[in-house]
């Protein structure tokens, strides 16, 4: 029987032909039957791809066999199935680009990058050192989200500071507001996804002058392969695939509530004015095909 597998993963290093490795990756990808989405850049590379599961192990060692990406931490995650031609559900389809940055912060020039990775940015912390840091000092260290807001309306460390960003490009001026200025002498650990956004927020951040920034080495996705329900993390976790969102384990905290029904929700969904881009909390029966509107738009909701 097939199993479906779906790997997200990300390194920054020097790439001298990022050309080269995207045609390399694209090739690579459509041999084995994968779908996914890959971004790289002169500063490395960042993606999560899908497939059956000898496939997925096969792109996996072939890319770390590549010597830049030997040491990528690549993260195993269980997929929604495979159609009838054995691709993933997960992804309608393989996008392969070069880009000027791998996570979109609208900074590329900032960002220093050499064989080690991002230079100038938090300090990485494993998640039993992110608990061990919040039991040595309490309510004194801030949980900073590092993804767009609404990803947060349905999972995020506990008491977390959630900025007002609807992308991530949106992050340099929030942080330049001065809204956050009285963070800059607290310890903040900042945390998202998978660990690619936070590498470069973190070091953002640090030349701003926040004096202790750290960094959830992994995100979220370690967090809670770790401590499952029991650590600091509370609900659910948004991923940019067809699941929509994963938990870590059984009975997790649902906190969203659904912009149809008002039920709890703990998925996201569209706007049904096609000219508008936000995203609204929605419960598994609303998503599944209920017409509803924005917080911004007045419309006839489910009933």
């Amino acid at each position: 029987m097939s199993v479906a597998k779906i790997l997200l993963f990300y390194r920054f290093v020097p790439i001298a032909d990022p050309e080269a490795v995207r045609l390399w990756q694209r090739d690579l990808c459509e041999l084995l039957g994968l779908r996914g989405r890959i971004l790289i850049s002169r500063d490395g590379i960042n993606g999560t791809v899908g497939g059956e599961l000898d496939a997925v192990k096969t792109y996996r060692r072939k890319t770390l066999q590549y010597a830049p990406f030997a040491d990528m931490d690549v993260k195993w995650s269980e997929g929604s199935g495979l159609d009838d031609q054995g691709m993933s559900l997960d992804f309608p389809r393989l996008s392969v680009k070069v880009r000027d940055e791998i996570v979109s912060f609208g900074a590329p020039d900032e960002l220093t990058v050499d064989a080690d990775g991002v230079r100038g940015g938090g300090t990485p912390l494993s998640p039993a050192e992110v608990n061990a840091l919040v039991a040595r000092r309490g309510d004194d260290v801030v949980f900073f989200d590092g993804r767009n807001a609404f990803e947060a309306e349905i999972g995020r460390f506990r008491n977390a500071v959630v900025p007002d960003v609807a992308t991530t490009r949106d992050f340099v001026a929030e942080l330049e507001s001065g809204r956050y200025d009285h963070l800059k002498n607290t310890p903040v650990v900042t945390y998202c996804t998978g660990g690619v956004r936070c590498e470069v927020l973190s070091s953002l951040m640090v030349a701003r002058g926040f004096h202790e920034v750290y960094q959830l080495d992994g995100g979220i996705v370690r967090y809670g392969e770790a401590f499952g329900n029991d650590g600091l993390w509370d609900g659910s976790l948004y991923v940019f695939d067809g699941r929509g969102a994963v938990t870590f384990g059984p009975d997790a905290e649902v906190l969203g509530t659904c912009a149809g029904c008002g039920a709890p929700g703990d998925r996201i969904g569209d706007c049904t004015d096609s000219a508008c881009r936000v995203r609204v909390v929605l419960c598994r029966d609303c998503l599944a095909g209920a017409a509803v509107p924005c917080p911004d738009h007045a419309a006839t909701v489910p009933g």
